[in-house]
Protein backbone atom coordinates (compact mmCIF):
# COMPACT_ATOMS: atom_id res chain seq x y z
CA UNK A 1 0.00 0.00 0.00
CA UNK A 2 1.82 3.52 -1.21
CA UNK A 3 1.34 6.60 1.28
CA UNK A 4 1.90 9.96 0.76
CA UNK A 5 1.83 12.84 3.50
CA UNK A 6 1.62 15.51 2.02
CA UNK A 7 5.52 16.88 2.82
CA UNK A 8 8.25 17.28 0.24
CA UNK A 9 11.71 16.12 1.95
CA UNK A 10 14.38 18.47 0.56
CA UNK A 11 16.67 16.94 -2.20
CA UNK A 12 20.06 15.65 -0.44
CA UNK A 13 22.91 15.85 -3.12
CA UNK A 14 25.54 13.55 -3.80
CA UNK A 15 29.07 14.66 -2.80
CA UNK A 16 29.82 14.90 -7.29
CA UNK A 17 27.01 17.19 -7.35
CA UNK A 18 28.08 19.33 -4.50
CA UNK A 19 31.13 19.48 -6.16
CA UNK A 20 29.99 20.63 -9.73
CA UNK A 21 28.32 23.24 -8.10
CA UNK A 22 30.71 24.51 -5.80
CA UNK A 23 33.12 24.68 -8.84
CA UNK A 24 30.75 26.23 -11.02
CA UNK A 25 30.46 29.03 -9.09
CA UNK A 26 33.73 29.79 -8.24
CA UNK A 27 34.35 29.77 -11.70
CA UNK A 28 31.71 32.19 -12.30
CA UNK A 29 33.01 34.25 -9.02
CA UNK A 30 36.38 34.63 -10.60
CA UNK A 31 35.72 35.30 -14.34
CA UNK A 32 33.30 38.27 -12.62
CA UNK A 33 36.33 39.06 -10.46
CA UNK A 34 38.73 39.16 -12.87
CA UNK A 35 36.59 41.22 -15.35
CA UNK A 36 36.18 43.58 -11.91
CA UNK A 37 40.09 43.49 -12.17
CA UNK A 38 40.24 44.28 -15.76
CA UNK A 39 37.60 47.20 -15.93
CA UNK A 40 39.61 48.65 -13.02
CA UNK A 41 42.84 48.60 -14.15
CA UNK A 42 41.44 49.75 -17.81
CA UNK A 43 40.15 52.97 -15.85
CA UNK A 44 43.47 53.60 -14.01
CA UNK A 45 45.38 53.15 -17.27
CA UNK A 46 42.94 55.62 -18.89
CA UNK A 47 42.88 57.59 -16.09
CA UNK A 48 46.33 58.17 -16.07
CA UNK A 49 46.65 58.81 -19.36
CA UNK A 50 43.93 61.73 -19.58
CA UNK A 51 45.86 62.75 -16.52
CA UNK A 52 49.15 63.12 -18.81
CA UNK A 53 47.22 64.49 -21.93
CA UNK A 54 45.90 67.15 -19.11
CA UNK A 55 49.42 68.12 -17.50
CA UNK A 56 50.79 68.17 -21.13
CA UNK A 57 48.15 70.60 -22.07
CA UNK A 58 49.00 73.16 -18.84
CA UNK A 59 52.58 72.90 -20.00
CA UNK A 60 51.74 73.88 -22.92
CA UNK A 61 49.79 76.43 -22.52
CA UNK A 62 51.98 77.91 -19.59
CA UNK A 63 55.12 77.34 -22.31
CA UNK A 64 52.94 79.48 -24.69
CA UNK A 65 51.09 82.06 -22.07
CA UNK A 66 55.34 82.69 -21.00
CA UNK A 67 56.18 83.28 -24.75
CA UNK A 68 53.46 85.47 -25.64
CA UNK A 69 54.35 87.84 -22.16
CA UNK A 70 57.74 87.58 -22.72
CA UNK A 71 57.37 89.10 -26.48
CA UNK A 72 54.77 91.21 -25.40
CA UNK A 73 56.76 92.72 -22.64
CA UNK A 74 59.87 93.20 -24.92
CA UNK A 75 57.75 95.11 -27.45
CA UNK A 76 56.30 97.53 -24.53
CA UNK A 77 59.74 97.92 -22.95
CA UNK A 78 61.34 98.86 -26.15
CA UNK A 79 58.21 101.76 -27.33
CA UNK A 80 56.89 102.76 -24.53
CA UNK A 81 57.86 106.17 -25.13
CA UNK A 82 55.89 106.02 -28.91
CA UNK A 83 53.12 105.54 -26.69
CA UNK A 84 53.15 107.82 -23.37
CA UNK A 85 49.75 109.87 -22.57
CA UNK A 86 47.98 107.72 -25.37
CA UNK A 87 44.60 105.58 -24.60
CA UNK A 88 44.35 106.96 -20.78
CA UNK A 89 41.54 108.46 -19.38
CA UNK A 90 39.52 110.57 -19.31
CA UNK A 91 39.64 108.45 -22.97
CA UNK A 92 38.61 105.22 -22.85
CA UNK A 93 39.55 103.97 -26.45
CA UNK A 94 39.58 104.23 -30.23
CA UNK A 95 37.06 106.64 -31.49
CA UNK A 96 34.98 105.97 -28.13
CA UNK A 97 33.09 108.10 -26.04
CA UNK A 98 35.27 109.80 -23.15
CA UNK A 99 34.69 109.17 -19.22
CA UNK A 100 33.18 113.17 -19.80
CA UNK A 101 30.54 111.47 -21.60
CA UNK A 102 29.91 108.31 -19.66
CA UNK A 103 30.46 109.32 -15.81
CA UNK A 104 31.08 105.17 -15.39
CA UNK A 105 33.55 106.56 -12.25
CA UNK A 106 31.15 109.05 -10.77
CA UNK A 107 33.21 110.51 -7.79
CA UNK A 108 36.26 109.06 -6.66
CA UNK A 109 37.50 111.13 -3.88
CA UNK A 110 38.95 108.95 -0.93
CA UNK A 111 38.40 106.27 -2.80
CA UNK A 112 41.22 102.89 -3.24
CA UNK A 113 42.22 102.33 -7.21
CA UNK A 114 44.02 99.66 -9.00
CA UNK A 115 44.59 100.09 -12.57
CA UNK A 116 45.66 96.98 -14.24
CA UNK A 117 48.30 98.12 -17.06
CA UNK A 118 48.79 101.53 -16.17
CA UNK A 119 51.32 102.26 -18.66
CA UNK A 120 52.72 105.35 -18.70
CA UNK A 121 50.51 106.54 -15.07
CA UNK A 122 48.61 109.05 -17.12
CA UNK A 123 45.30 107.62 -15.70
CA UNK A 124 46.36 107.20 -12.19
CA UNK A 125 47.25 111.10 -12.53
CA UNK A 126 43.79 111.66 -13.62
CA UNK A 127 42.60 109.79 -10.39
CA UNK A 128 45.08 111.82 -8.37
CA UNK A 129 44.08 115.20 -9.89
CA UNK A 130 40.31 114.02 -8.71
CA UNK A 131 41.40 113.33 -4.68
CA UNK A 132 41.29 109.93 -5.05
CA UNK A 133 42.69 108.27 -1.52
CA UNK A 134 44.83 106.10 -3.04
CA UNK A 135 46.65 104.83 -6.21
CA UNK A 136 48.02 101.59 -7.02
CA UNK A 137 48.91 100.21 -10.15
CA UNK A 138 50.49 97.26 -11.73
CA UNK A 139 51.97 97.07 -15.19
CA UNK A 140 54.61 93.96 -17.20
CA UNK A 141 56.90 96.64 -18.30
CA UNK A 142 59.60 98.14 -16.49
CA UNK A 143 59.73 101.02 -19.06
CA UNK A 144 56.23 102.06 -18.67
CA UNK A 145 56.31 101.84 -14.88
CA UNK A 146 59.48 103.87 -15.37
CA UNK A 147 57.79 106.82 -17.15
CA UNK A 148 54.74 106.46 -15.23
CA UNK A 149 56.77 107.47 -11.78
CA UNK A 150 58.77 109.77 -13.69
CA UNK A 151 54.87 111.42 -14.66
CA UNK A 152 53.54 111.29 -11.15
CA UNK A 153 56.40 112.66 -9.00
CA UNK A 154 56.62 115.65 -11.37
CA UNK A 155 53.12 116.26 -10.84
CA UNK A 156 53.13 115.78 -7.15
CA UNK A 157 51.30 112.85 -7.03
CA UNK A 158 52.09 109.32 -5.60
CA UNK A 159 50.80 105.46 -6.35
CA UNK A 160 52.03 101.98 -5.67
CA UNK A 161 53.46 101.00 -9.03
CA UNK A 162 54.29 96.90 -9.29
CA UNK A 163 55.84 95.60 -11.89
CA UNK A 164 54.42 91.93 -12.92
CA UNK A 165 52.29 90.56 -15.88
CA UNK A 166 48.37 90.36 -14.41
CA UNK A 167 48.39 86.86 -15.10
CA UNK A 168 51.00 86.66 -11.74
CA UNK A 169 49.74 85.92 -8.35
CA UNK A 170 50.03 89.35 -7.56
CA UNK A 171 49.97 88.30 -3.63
CA UNK A 172 51.41 91.74 -2.81
CA UNK A 173 48.38 93.17 -3.87
CA UNK A 174 45.47 93.32 -0.65
CA UNK A 175 42.46 91.25 -0.95
CA UNK A 176 39.11 92.67 -0.20
CA UNK A 177 40.75 96.36 0.08
CA UNK A 178 40.11 98.11 -3.73
CA UNK A 179 36.67 100.58 -4.29
CA UNK A 180 37.40 100.35 -8.05
CA UNK A 181 39.62 98.41 -10.09
CA UNK A 182 40.22 99.18 -13.92
CA UNK A 183 41.95 98.69 -17.17
CA UNK A 184 42.03 100.86 -19.98
CA UNK A 185 42.85 99.42 -22.96
CA UNK A 186 44.80 97.13 -21.24
CA UNK A 187 42.66 93.90 -20.19
CA UNK A 188 42.46 92.03 -23.84
CA UNK A 189 46.62 91.55 -23.38
CA UNK A 190 45.90 89.05 -20.79
CA UNK A 191 46.62 85.30 -21.26
CA UNK A 192 44.63 84.22 -19.20
CA UNK A 193 41.38 86.42 -18.75
CA UNK A 194 39.33 83.86 -16.35
CA UNK A 195 41.90 83.79 -13.75
CA UNK A 196 42.61 87.50 -13.77
CA UNK A 197 39.02 88.06 -13.63
CA UNK A 198 39.20 85.99 -10.44
CA UNK A 199 42.34 88.03 -9.51
CA UNK A 200 40.57 91.45 -9.73
CA UNK A 201 37.40 90.21 -7.94
CA UNK A 202 39.48 89.34 -4.97
CA UNK A 203 40.91 92.61 -4.68
CA UNK A 204 37.81 94.11 -4.42
CA UNK A 205 35.15 94.67 -1.43
CA UNK A 206 31.84 93.66 -2.16
CA UNK A 207 29.80 96.06 -4.28
CA UNK A 208 33.59 97.33 -5.61
CA UNK A 209 33.11 98.12 -9.18
CA UNK A 210 35.54 97.15 -12.16
CA UNK A 211 35.86 98.85 -15.36
CA UNK A 212 37.47 97.82 -18.16
CA UNK A 213 38.01 98.82 -21.83
CA UNK A 214 39.25 96.97 -25.13
CA UNK A 215 38.97 96.61 -29.19
CA UNK A 216 35.69 95.13 -29.85
CA UNK A 217 36.10 92.22 -30.96
CA UNK A 218 34.19 93.15 -34.06
CA UNK A 219 37.08 95.18 -35.04
CA UNK A 220 39.42 92.79 -36.04
CA UNK A 221 36.83 90.51 -37.76
CA UNK A 222 35.25 93.42 -40.35
CA UNK A 223 37.67 95.48 -43.04
CA UNK A 224 40.82 94.75 -41.15
CA UNK A 225 44.02 93.06 -41.79
CA UNK A 226 45.87 92.19 -38.82
CA UNK A 227 48.86 91.41 -41.47
CA UNK A 228 49.30 94.91 -42.45
CA UNK A 229 47.43 96.71 -39.18
CA UNK A 230 45.28 98.49 -41.07
CA UNK A 231 41.69 99.19 -42.16
CA UNK A 232 40.86 97.77 -45.45
CA UNK A 233 37.53 98.02 -47.08
CA UNK A 234 36.77 96.61 -50.12
CA UNK A 235 34.48 98.18 -53.18
CA UNK A 236 32.87 100.41 -50.35
CA UNK A 237 32.23 97.10 -48.31
CA UNK A 238 33.16 95.53 -44.55
CA UNK A 239 33.94 92.18 -45.65
CA UNK A 240 34.96 89.64 -43.25
CA UNK A 241 38.12 88.94 -42.94
CA UNK A 242 38.52 86.87 -39.41
CA UNK A 243 35.78 84.67 -38.21
CA UNK A 244 34.14 86.35 -35.31
CA UNK A 245 34.64 82.71 -33.08
CA UNK A 246 38.08 82.48 -34.17
CA UNK A 247 39.90 83.13 -30.58
CA UNK A 248 43.48 81.64 -31.01
CA UNK A 249 46.29 84.03 -31.16
CA UNK A 250 47.92 85.86 -33.62
CA UNK A 251 50.75 88.30 -34.48
CA UNK A 252 50.56 91.59 -35.84
CA UNK A 253 53.49 94.42 -36.97
CA UNK A 254 53.93 97.48 -34.89
CA UNK A 255 56.17 99.63 -34.85
CA UNK A 256 58.50 97.51 -36.74
CA UNK A 257 58.31 95.23 -34.25
CA UNK A 258 55.24 92.35 -33.51
CA UNK A 259 52.38 92.03 -30.95
CA UNK A 260 50.64 88.47 -29.55
CA UNK A 261 46.87 88.94 -29.23
CA UNK A 262 43.66 87.25 -28.75
CA UNK A 263 40.24 88.55 -30.36
CA UNK A 264 37.74 87.25 -27.39
CA UNK A 265 34.07 86.96 -28.03
CA UNK A 266 31.55 89.08 -26.26
CA UNK A 267 30.29 86.66 -24.93
CA UNK A 268 33.48 85.13 -23.27
CA UNK A 269 33.64 88.39 -21.43
CA UNK A 270 30.48 87.99 -20.15
CA UNK A 271 30.80 84.28 -18.97
CA UNK A 272 34.35 85.33 -17.61
CA UNK A 273 32.70 88.41 -15.45
CA UNK A 274 29.17 86.09 -14.06
CA UNK A 275 31.91 82.92 -13.08
CA UNK A 276 34.58 85.52 -11.09
CA UNK A 277 31.24 87.07 -9.09
CA UNK A 278 30.38 90.31 -10.94
CA UNK A 279 27.11 91.90 -12.60
CA UNK A 280 27.63 94.03 -15.55
CA UNK A 281 25.99 97.13 -14.80
CA UNK A 282 27.05 98.52 -17.93
CA UNK A 283 28.47 97.54 -21.37
CA UNK A 284 29.35 100.29 -23.76
CA UNK A 285 29.48 99.64 -27.78
CA UNK A 286 29.27 102.93 -29.16
CA UNK A 287 31.44 105.73 -31.10
CA UNK A 288 31.80 109.38 -30.35
CA UNK A 289 29.67 111.58 -32.04
CA UNK A 290 32.20 113.21 -33.66
CA UNK A 291 33.29 110.20 -35.56
CA UNK A 292 29.38 109.48 -35.81
CA UNK A 293 28.57 113.12 -37.37
CA UNK A 294 31.79 113.83 -39.63
CA UNK A 295 30.69 114.54 -43.23
CA UNK A 296 34.49 114.34 -44.71
CA UNK A 297 35.58 110.79 -43.43
CA UNK A 298 38.28 108.61 -44.57
CA UNK A 299 37.88 104.89 -44.46
CA UNK A 300 38.96 104.45 -40.81
CA UNK A 301 35.69 106.90 -40.00
CA UNK A 302 33.65 105.32 -42.60
CA UNK A 303 34.04 101.50 -40.79
CA UNK A 304 33.45 103.68 -37.44
CA UNK A 305 30.05 105.10 -38.54
CA UNK A 306 29.05 100.90 -39.48
CA UNK A 307 30.04 98.98 -36.11
CA UNK A 308 31.42 99.64 -32.99
CA UNK A 309 35.76 100.22 -32.39
CA UNK A 310 35.90 100.06 -29.07
CA UNK A 311 34.05 98.41 -25.89
CA UNK A 312 33.94 99.27 -22.02
CA UNK A 313 32.35 97.18 -19.28
CA UNK A 314 31.21 98.16 -15.64
CA UNK A 315 30.90 95.51 -13.45
CA UNK A 316 29.69 94.76 -9.64
CA UNK A 317 31.35 92.68 -7.56
CA UNK A 318 28.42 90.73 -5.55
Amino acid sequence: MHCTTGFNYPQVKTPTQIFKTALRNALYFNIAFAKKICYNEIQIRADIINNRKSNLREKIYYMESNQIIKKNKNYWNENADLWFGTTALPEYGVKFPTEDDLHLFGDVSGKKLLEICCGSGHSLKYHADRNAGELWGIDLSEKQLENAKKLLSENGCFARLICSPMESSLEEIPKEYFDYVYSIYGIGWTTDLQGTFDKISSFLKKDGIFIFSWHHTLNYCAAWSCGERKVMIENDQLVFHKSYFDEDYFTMPVDGSEIVLCNRKISTYVNALANAGFVIEQMIEQNDKQTMGSADINDADRKAKMLPISMCFKARKL
